[in-house]
């Protein structure tokens, strides 16, 4: 909870969130489809910002698709591919560039749980980062293939690849 002029607030986000944005973005494919001038779907590229297991946070330079439906392929380093749907929640745009809001409408289970772990085992690398601890990275992280914080043990994971 936090405070605010004197009035607590709840919380509202109900899963961890894995922020893309650490120290310098990540190469991550990202394509959701939008309608072109001819009606046919086309990709349009976008920049993920930050992932949950409930939505992500995108920057896109095109407006985004006025449709109820997003059909979205995510491509993470170090997972298989993972189809989502989505709607898209709020939009913000400053000098042509947009951040969108994606609420996820539609997610396997063993996506969210994917997700999920993902951003769990980055926020325990956060706590034993604050705690000053030695050994900040983990054999069995499961954010390793997204992680580009300099404490990252690069030698842990050579088996992996």
């Amino acid at each position: 909870m936090t405070k605010k002029n004197r009035r607590v607030f709840k919380e509202r986000r109900e899963h961890v969130r894995l922020p893309m944005l650490h120290g310098i973005l990540e190469p991550v494919e990202l394509e959701f489809y939008t309608k072109d001038s001819s009606g046919r779907s086309r990709p349009q590229p976008a920049i993920l910002s930050d992932l949950s297991a409930g939505g992500m946070r995108l920057i896109t330079f095109l407006a985004p698709p006025h449709s109820k439906e997003l059909n979205i392929i995510l491509k993470l380093n170090g997972v298989k591919e993972i189809p989502l749907t989505g709607r898209i929640s709020w939009v913000k745009e400053k000098g042509g560039v947009f951040m969108n809001g994606i609420s996820f409408s539609g997610i396997s289970h063993e996506a969210r749980k994917c997700i999920s772990g993902m951003a769990e085992d980055y926020a325990d690398c956060d706590t034993r980062t604050a705690l000053k601890l030695p050994e900040v990275c983990v054999k069995n992280c499961k954010a390793q293939g997204l992680c580009n914080k300099p404490q990252k043990d690069e030698l842990l994971f050579k088996a992996k690849k």
